[in-house]
C-alpha cells in the first residue's frame, strides 16, 4: 500500500457505521501521510444514527473533516464520494502527480467494511457497469492491492482496491468483540457462543428487544445459554446425542448450541434485529463540542 501512494491523490477509508469511534486502524494515518482523506462509514442501513450529529462532531475533533454515511449495496449517498474527493484534491498539493489529468484514490480500510462493494456501486452510479472486484459477507476476500479499477469517466477517476488490515493490537478485549460482531474477525477465532454472548449482552443494554420478536421468546433474558436453547427448538436445530447411564445407552435430543449461535449472528448481521450502535458508550464519554 507504501508503494502505491505516489501514485494517488487521495485516500478514501471505508469503515463500518455501527462502530464509527473504534476499531480503525491507527497505523493508516502515520502510514498513509499527508494525503487527503475521505472516512466512507458504511452500511448505515444497519447503524442506529439517531446520534449522528454527535458522531461527526467526535470525529472532527479526531481531524477527521471529511465524512460520508454510506449504504453501498442500495447505493444510499454513494453519489457523495466523488465530488467529495475532487473538492479535496482540487484544494490540496498534488506534488510529482501536478500534471495528471486523471484523479487516483486508495480505498483503505479493515477487513469486511465493503471496499469492494463501494467500488462497485460507485461504477453502477457513474459507468452502468457492474462488479469489477470480488466482495464476500466476510473477512478476507480481496488478498492483495489491486491494479487501477475506473470508477468514473467526468472527472477521469481510477480507484485502488486494498485488502483489509486490522490493527496489530486491539486495544480492548471490548474492542475486539465490536470488532468481531461486525464480521472483520472470522467468527470462529473468537467463538460463535462468546460472540452470541456479547451480543445478548449489549442487545440487552441498549433496550433492543427485537430478538425477542423476531425468534418468539417469552421476554428478555441475559442467560445466553437459555436464549440459544430457544433459538435451537425453534428452528428445529437440535441433534441426537448417546448418553451412557447405569442401564445401557440412551439417546438424547440435546440444542444445537453452534447452530443456534450462528444463527442468532447471521440474524443481527442482515439488520434482522433492528439497527444498533456499538459504540454508544464511547459516544457517552466524549464530550460534547460546545456550539
Amino acid at each position: 500500500m507504501q508503494s502505491s501512494l505516489k501514485l494517488v491523490d487521495c485516500i478514501i477509508e471505508v469503515h463500518d457505521a455501527r462502530i464509527p469511534l473504534s476499531g480503525r486502524n491507527p497505523l493508516f494515518q502515520e502510514t498513509l501521510g499527508l494525503k487527503p482523506h475521505v472516512l466512507v462509514l458504511n452500511k448505515m442501513d444497519l447503524a442506529d444514527l439517531k446520534e449522528q450529529q454527535k458522531i461527526i462532531q467526535h470525529l472532527e475533533g479526531e481531524g477527521l473533516k471529511n465524512v460520508v454515511f454510506t449504504n453501498c449495496l442500495q447505493d444510499e449517498n454513494v453519489k457523495q464520494i466523488i465530488p467529495t474527493v475532487t473538492g479535496l484534491v482540487g484544494s490540496s498539493c498534488r506534488y510529482h502527480r501536478g500534471e495528471s489529468l486523471e484523479y487516483c484514490a486508495m480505498v483503505i480500510g479493515i477487513p469486511n467494511v465493503g471496499k469492494s462493494s463501494l467500488i462497485n456501486a460507485l461504477r453502477r452510479q457513474h459507468l452502468r457497469k457492474g462488479k469489477a472486484t470480488r466482495v464476500g459477507g466476510e473477512p478476507g476476500i480481496t488478498r492483495a492491492v489491486m491494479s487501477r479499477i475506473q470508477v468514473c469517466e467526468r472527472p477521469l477517476m481510477f480507484l485502488l482496491d486494498t485488502p483489509g488490515v486490522l490493527a496489530p493490537r486491539i486495544e480492548s478485549v471490548e474492542m475486539g468483540l465490536k470488532l468481531a460482531l461486525c464480521g472483520t474477525v472470522l467468527d470462529h477465532l473468537v467463538g460463535e457462543e462468546t460472540l452470541a454472548d456479547y451480543l445478548l449482552y449489549t442487545l440487552n443494554r441498549h433496550q433492543l428487544f427485537g430478538y425477542v420478536r423476531h425468534y418468539g421468546l417469552g421476554g428478555a433474558c441475559d442467560d445466553i445459554a437459555s436464549v440459544l436453547k430457544q433459538v435451537a427448538v425453534r428452528l428445529g436445530k437440535t441433534q441426537k446425542v448417546k448418553v451412557l447411564t447405569g442401564t445401557g445407552d440412551v439417546n438424547v435430543i440435546q440444542p444445537n448450541y453452534p447452530a443456534a449461535a450462528r444463527d442468532f449472528l447471521q440474524t443481527f448481521r442482515r439488520g434482522l434485529l433492528g439497527p444498533v450502535m456499538l459504540d454508544r458508550d464511547v459516544l457517552q464519554r466524549s464530550p460534547v463540542a460546545e456550539p
